[in-house]
């Protein structure tokens, strides 16, 4: 799995740094911990799922941060600190909210995660800040650690596991740094990731290794098909999604339990929303992106009214040029990813 984050650590801060998170300046610790805030948020959403609890989360590590800047003497760098302060956040939230996902039979023996909680990030965040972000501090974001299969099947981890498993095999930190930070033995960090992996194994598609198509070429594809699936929409014609979905696609609705499996299934569900006789009004959707993968937002207006009112978030995964899995998500993130409640 590639490293999503270069991590630095061994050779510890500069005195410079040090003292300007030391010396009780706001300014000056903003100065050194902001440029960190998108991916500790990263970081604490693959922990949690929930993009909202993840921006939360990271405003309370550069609280806890800030209350303990007096506790930094610069042994390690400020980014292994932040994550270290995150990732105990995220343990905070997940021993207190004690839920967990579950896994449920899919049709072809597979299994899949059921995560309620779950939720879309947007592909703006994943960004880096500036083209000058380039250096050893830039967040490159590796495909298949964010794609929202790979993230609904973490969160059916143990905390501790998905902490060493995303430490270690997302974020590349070693063996020993990973024990550090989890107050735990080396020996205990390599048995949990080794239980996690595992578990990855059952919970994701034997073929998940196809999925991370970062290549430009595909990215254009996927765009083109974005773009068709947004027209046919527009355009409601039923004869052109069900010919863009595959055969065994399936929809799902966090934090709903429904779930639609198979072309048919699908297509009966959108006709009675879109074409039908208790069809919802005139539809537009509008592309835009999360978690590296192709989204829809979809606005609907009801007849009689003037205004187009947002629906919900379709996040499409394309396989061989076909829609092979849809996470539809509630129209409340619209905010999040730079997108109007009406039209």
């Amino acid at each position: 799995m590639a490293s999503a984050v270069t991590q630095q650590h061994g050779d510890g801060e500069d005195p410079a740094t040090v003292a300007a998170l030391r010396t009780g300046d706001e300014a000056a610790f903003a100065a050194v911990t902001e440029r960190h805030r998108r991916p500790l948020q990263l970081h604490c959403y693959r922990m949690l799922g929930s993009f909202e609890e993840s921006e939360d989360v990271v405003q309370e590590t550069l609280l806890r941060a800030w209350r303990r800047r007096h506790t930094f003497e610069g042994r390690s760098t400020v980014r292994a600190w932040l994550y270290r302060i995150a990732t105990n956040a995220c343990l905070d939230v997940l021993n207190r909210r004690n839920r967990r996902a579950r896994l449920a039979p899919a049709p072809g023996g597979a299994v899949t995660a059921v995560v309620p909680w779950l939720q879309p990030y947007p592909d703006d965040l994943l960004e880096p800040a500036t083209p000058d972000d380039a250096g050893p501090d830039a967040m490159v974001v590796a495909k298949e650690t964010i794609e929202l299969a790979f993230m609904a099947a973490i969160q059916h981890l143990p905390p501790r596991q998905r902490a060493v498993l995303i430490l270690r095999d997302v974020l590349g930190w070693p063996a020993n740094e990973t024990a550090a930070l989890l107050d735990m033995s080396v020996a205990a960090v390599k048995s949990a990731l080794q239980r996690a992996r595992r578990t990855l194994r059952a919970s994701l598609p034997g073929h998940r290794t196809e999925w991370s198509r970062s290549e430009t070429g595909a990215q254009a594809d996927d765009r083109v098909l974005l773009q068709r699936f947004v027209e046919a929409t527009e355009r409601y014609d039923m004869d052109a999604l069900a010919g863009m979905l595959r055969e065994d696609a399936v929809q799902t609705m966090p934090p709903h339990p429904e779930r639609f499996d198979g072309r048919e299934a699908i297509i009966a569900m959108w006709s009675s929303a879109i074409v039908g006789p208790d069809a919802w009004g005139d539809w537009r959707a509008v592309a835009t992106g999360a978690n590296l993968q192709p989204a829809v937002a979809n606005y609907f207006r009801a007849p009689g009214a003037d205004t187009f009112r947002a629906s919900n978030l379709d996040v499409l995964r394309f396989e061989d040029g076909l829609i092979a899995e849809i996470m539809t998500f509630e129209a409340r993130l619209f905010p999040a990813f730079g997108l109007p409640r009406s039209l």
